[in-house]
């Protein structure tokens, strides 16, 4: 029973993240998303409390395969130099696969909501965490210059969520990824001569 259980609430999960994708939260309904499983909204109330509630579980789900991409990513690089750029490579294009989480990230709409502000330091501080492993590794290799780790993180997350918005989400994307690598060079390598 737990197993059926558990796939009828991926069901409902899946169906919320369409809706979601074509609504928005704020305008998407729980009759919506029971009517695109072709179920009755008691039902859907059976596995989750609230939209709130199945938000939190969309906005997981996809922040799941935006961290299992980039540790899939880092994970096949050699060295810490290529661990970092497969890292904000990644990170960076995956984003348009995870609407729900982006917005849930992004969004000054929903920043009133505890629960959203919860996930988005939940999911910074494992982002950092992320960048902050690849950081050390690189300076115990003597490849990186890193006084401080975790505040070099934070600045690297906070640089690249400056970046979302004019590299991504605008229509001139094959630009956007072309231009990625020589930001990149910006960010890692810096303007000042050695």
């Amino acid at each position: 029973m737990a197993v059926e259980r558990l796939a009828i609430r991926d069901q409902i999960v899946s169906s919320a993240r369409n809706i979601f994708n074509r609504y928005g939260f704020k305008k998407a309904t729980m009759d919506e998303i029971a009517r695109a499983m072709g179920k009755g909204k008691s039902s859907i109330y059976y596995y989750f409390k609230s939209k709130e509630e199945i938000y939190e579980a969309v906005v997981n789900h996809e922040a799941g395969i935006l961290k299992n991409e980039i540790l899939k990513s880092v994970s096949q690089a050699d060295n810490p130099v290529d661990k970092l750029r497969n890292y904000v490579f990644t990170r960076m294009k995956a984003l348009k696969k995870v609407s729900i989480y982006y917005e849930a990230m992004a969004s000054d709409v929903l920043s009133h909501y505890e629960l959203i502000n919860q996930m988005r330091e939940k999911y910074d501080r494992e982002e950092i965490r992320i960048l902050k492993e690849i950081l050390e590794e690189g300076h115990k290799q003597d490849v990186f210059r890193v006084e401080e780790a975790e505040l070099t993180s934070f600045a690297i997350v906070t640089a690249l969520k400056g970046l979302e918005i004019p590299m991504f989400w605008s229509n001139k994307r094959k630009d956007a990824e072309i231009n990625l690598d020589r930001l990149l060079n910006v960010l890692f390598y810096g303007i000042i001569k050695h």
